[in-house]
């Protein structure tokens, strides 16, 4: 029996385990959702499977996403960075990993996790969206507008509300799985 899937996963198989293990399972974690923020704000521009295909070696690149280690990062790791080949070498990127690091702690300092802060827009549930085709799926929404106006005003960068909706999506805020696709009900 073949499982039906989002037609944007294709075929590509990194895109397949990507989509049927991750994509829209709620994350609570602080460090993977800091892992997630990261690589949706290098991905602005650029389609996602480039992204995934670059993931470890940008794990390697930023200290596997330790926030506390990244906003810590100096002008030699800084310039380190933008001579890896392995990830997105983008000044204006990199500069907004490390002042989002920055401003991400600040989050927990006030909330006591990022988690807390971040579910607290949904009332700690995901919003189970019904959509019948790809074409329903919006690229934002009042929600990724409220929570990316936010996250500027703490000092965030590269966090618009295209950038925002698409973290939501990845970290289970919002489950925008057809409803035909297999993983719809699991989440």
């Amino acid at each position: 029996m073949v499982k039906e899937r989002c037609s944007w996963c294709g075929n590509d198989p990194l895109y397949i385990e990507y989509h049927d293990a991750e994509w829209g399972v709620p994350v609570r974690e602080d460090r993977l959702l800091f892992e997630f923020l990261i690589l949706e704000t290098f991905q602005a521009g650029l389609s996602w499977i480039t992204i995934l295909r670059k993931r470890e070696k940008f794990r390697v690149a930023f200290d596997h996403f330790d926030y506390l280690k990244i906003a810590r990062y100096d002008q030699d790791k800084y310039e380190s960075l933008l001579q890896n080949e392995g990830i997105v070498r983008n000044r204006l990127k990199i500069q907004a990993a490390i002042q989002n690091a920055q401003a991400f702690i600040r989050v927990r300092e006030e909330f006591g996790t990022f988690s807390s802060y971040l579910w607290s827009f949904v009332d700690d549930q995901p919003v189970e969206n019904k959509w019948q085709s790809p074409d329903q799926v919006p690229a934002h929404n009042s929600l990724s507008d409220q929570i990316s106006k936010d996250l500027k005003k703490r000092g965030f960068k590269f966090v618009g509300t295209t950038v925002i909706y698409a973290f939501l999506q990845a970290v289970g805020l919002v489950n925008d799985h057809l409803v035909s696709c297999f993983r719809h009900p699991e989440q």
